[in-house]
């Protein structure tokens, strides 16, 4: 996840502050299942600290004692861990240690990537072998043909393929939430949005401005009106949740986004209001496509019992996902096989 990768950068940039050495352990394969997939990262420090975690937390111990002879020799290694008899995963891990160092250069082009909602491409290469030491290691390609090693040792280093696999991932965008409006429940909406590394934008009425203090984990609080409000920041990594409580204020915020690609427009309100908006919608254009009805989700939120504010935004996020990830949900024990293989 790049909101993950986007953490273990800035962990590694404080780090080199303070003379703390970084470990980079990223899955880069497996036999059976596991917590994660492949392509999960966490960032090992050597004063002991860590930053993400490659499984539920039972693994993460051993991977650090295991990294210590990377921060030792600086040389990259891969590892196995056969959780088969010590874990429910029933799976073999194959992480890549590799040392972990942020240029100036990387850390100036990776921020102006994330700021673009760039989408990144990241190479890691390894060998199927336990305890395997050699020039192992990751690059990660940026739009603008830029790409960069994470080791100052391996910078020009030409991987031969020949002799080892390569784990290809892409990162999109992080995942961005717009919120319109600033009552309690946005508030809710915003802190639990932001517990997933989603990006949290708020916009708040011009008669009753809001601050980021008021908006626990949000990146960014405006207040405008829904002519002065600008989509051009909006792309199909984005969700947007109506919630001003003021049906005409819905209704303007909606003809404002008819045009923009969003896989998930949720609105608050019960069913007889969705279909008085649709029907307002028509009566103030037409010139719209049907998937945006289609993105169009009122009331908001899966039925999942939910009263509280908090259950309502649980339910709001499980939706959101369940769209975007292109998944009908249902009860996990129904399912045969692996989880991550159901479409």
């Amino acid at each position: 996840m790049t909101h993950e990768l986007l953490h273990i950068i800035q962990a590694t940039i404080a780090n080199q502050a303070s003379n703390i050495k970084s470990v980079l352990a990223t899955v880069v394969d497996l036999d059976g299942s596991s917590y994660r997939r492949p392509g999960v990262r966490m960032l090992l420090s050597s004063n002991g600290d860590m930053v993400g975690a490659v499984s539920g937390g039972c693994v993460e111990k051993e991977v650090l004692r295991r990294a210590q002879s990377v921060f030792k020799t600086g040389k990259a290694k891969i590892m196995t861990y056969d959780g088969r008899y010590r874990l429910g995963c029933e799976g073999v891990l194959y992480i890549l240690l590799e040392p972990f160092y942020v240029s100036e250069e990387l850390k100036n082009a990776f921020f102006q990537e994330v700021d673009n909602r760039s989408t990144f491409n990241l190479n890691s290469y390894y060998k199927r072998e336990d305890e395997c030491i050699g020039d192992f290691f990751s690059e990660i390609l940026l739009e603008n043909d830029k790409s960069f090693t994470f080791s100052k040792r391996l910078n020009n280093l030409k991987p031969d393929t020949q002799s080892v696999k390569v784990f290809t991932q892409k990162l999109p965008p992080c995942f961005k939430l717009l919120i319109i409006g600033g009552e309690h429940d946005a508030v809710k909406l915003s802190k639990m949005s932001a517990l997933l590394g989603w990006e949290v934008e708020v916009v708040t009425s011009v008669k009753d401005p809001k601050t980021l203090e008021d908006f626990p984990g949000a990146k960014k609080v405006e207040a405008t009106t829904p002519e002065g409000f600008v989509v051009s920041g909006l792309d199909n990594q984005c969700a947007v949740v109506l919630m001003t409580h003021n049906y005409a204020q819905d209704l303007r915020y909606l003809l404002k986004l008819k045009d923009c690609e969003l896989p998930y427009i949720g609105v608050l309100g019960s069913a007889k209001r969705r279909e008085q908006l649709q029907n307002d919608l028509f009566e103030y254009t037409t010139d719209f496509d049907e998937s945006f009805l289609e993105s169009i989700h009122s009331p908001a939120g899966l039925n999942i019992g939910a009263i509280t504010p908090e259950e309502i935004a649980l339910s709001i996020l499980s939706e959101i996902l369940a769209i975007t990830r292109n998944k009908k949900p249902i009860n996990l024990n129904t399912i045969s096989g692996k989880i991550h293989s159901q479409n």
